[in-house]
């Protein structure tokens, strides 16, 4: 695979900082900040990853003691009844009279696999390997969680402004409700007006009533994310106002796969499954064990541990597979199938990786541009209003067109709020796909 130069998207040459840890600090909100801790401490996906990483981690551990020898004790206790009409072993003869026999063992047992052929050791690398892919894994759900997060709560930041926006425009159309009412009934005014204005006083006011929901809904769906109960959890309204994203320091393609968890997560697997292949590399060859014992052995207990009962044994030992039917070529080729399969998922989370910040550079640029021309369609919006409802006044124009002047108003405010929304998510999905300044351990 090729290494790109540089992004195709404008974002700045050269090199450039690593984003904060707590990268969402640079929006400045307390808000955000505490239902962002509360995620990162309550949320159970994260709590699922964790726990992943603990599970790695004590594998590793077993992998590990396979380096070392395995020491048992073993006492044991056996009391055994010669029948008394057995030959005499040396003789042929009856032996006279029944025995009983007590035999005390304490032994210590050792046994070591000598490690010739590395398939203990590159156990444990591709254990060690796991390991820091599981917590990679846990690093990059973390970032998910927590630009999640960020993106529910400004989404609902976004549902408070055009709320606020609805409720100020409901309120101005029951006003003019009330004035077409009261020109009607004096004959200064005719009923098709009053209609007009009252279809979309009603109109609005359906609208409303369903971005206040939606608004109840996101709210849920945040609670949840935060690892809380939505009976027990709110949000105050605070509505999106029109602020620019901070600016985010973009760098070099080549940083991105230093900075990205989810890519780190699937080089490490392409060392463990390489580690893996060794290992049945290794399983071709004699597999050669030490297995040793001392202790003591008594017929009684109270001459158990004098040195007349020690015992002691150490035995070297070989197991070379013979025929085993091609199950160790079986083996061997899927481990290795394995391995491409892990160096095609890496492949394909770079190429993710490039995409996702091409993809947020793309749209930073495009919602600038988008929220610029929103703003100028708005202050138009409202020329063009302040002058129908002039000329309505005068006589000039209809009442058509004052609720088209309304209309587009109210469409634009909307729209210049949804932008703004989706300037704050590009901006958020850029940090994500920059790693959100996560580093390696």
């Amino acid at each position: 695979m090729i290494q790109p130069e540089g992004f195709k998207s404008p974002a700045g040459g050269g090199a450039a900082p690593r984003i904060a840890l707590e990268w969402w600090r640079l929006y400045g909100d307390s808000h955000l900040d505490r239902l962002i801790a509360t995620a990162t401490t309550s949320n159970h996906s994260l709590e699922l990853a964790v726990a992943r990483v603990d599970e790695a981690r004590a594998l590793a551990r077993v992998a590990a003691s396979f380096l070392a020898p395995t020491i048992s004790l073993d006492p044991s206790f056996a009391r055994t009844r010669l029948s008394g009409s057995r030959p005499s072993p040396t003789t042929g003869e009856r032996v006279q009279g029944a025995a009983t026999i007590n035999d005390w063992l304490v032994p210590v047992d050792l046994t070591y696999e000598v490690d010739v052929w590395g398939r203990v050791r590159r156990g444990l690398e591709s254990a060690r390997a796991q390991l820091v892919a599981t917590a990679d894994d846990e690093a990059a759900v973390r970032l998910a969680v927590q630009t999640d997060v960020a993106q529910f709560y400004y989404t609902l930041r976004l549902l408070d402004s055009q709320v606020e926006i609805l409720t100020h425009t409901l309120a101005a159309y029951q006003e003019q409700v009330r004035v077409l009412s009261v020109q009607l009934k004096t004959g200064l005014g005719g009923p098709v007006a009053l209609y007009q204005a009252q279809a979309q006083l009603q109109s609005t006011s359906a609208q409303l009533r369903d971005m206040q929901r939606a608004r109840d809904d996101q709210e849920h769906a945040l609670a949840i994310l935060c690892g809380q109960a939505a009976p027990l959890f709110s949000v105050p309204v605070s509505p999106l106002r029109d602020t620019p994203p901070p600016e985010v320091p973009v760098g070099l393609p080549a940083t991105l796969l230093t900075r990205r968890p989810d890519v780190a997560a699937a080089e490490q697997r392409v060392v463990a499954a390489n580690a893996q292949i060794g290992v049945a590399t290794a399983d071709f060859f004699p597999r050669l064990t030490l297995t040793g014992s001392a202790g003591f052995e008594s017929t009684a207990v109270k001459s158990l541990f004098n040195w007349q009962s020690s015992i002691a044994s150490i035995v070297a030992g070989a197991t070379q597979p013979i025929f085993q039917r091609g199950r160790l070529k079986g083996n061997l080729a899927a481990t290795k199938a394995r391995h491409r399969q892990a160096v095609a998922t890496y492949v394909g989370q770079v190429l993710i990786a490039y995409g996702d910040v091409e993809d947020a550079l793309t749209d930073r640029r495009a919602l600038i541009e988008m929220v610029g021309s929103l703003r100028e369609a708005v202050d138009a919006s409202q020329n063009y209003l302040r002058v129908a409802q002039v000329q309505y006044k005068n006589g000039l124009v209809d009442y058509l067109v004052v609720i088209d002047a309304e209309r587009t108003l109210l469409a634009n405010q909307l729209s210049l709020a949804q932008a703004v929304n989706l300037q704050l998510g590009a901006s958020i999905r850029l940090i994500k796909a920059l790693g959100g300044g996560w580093e390696s351990a």
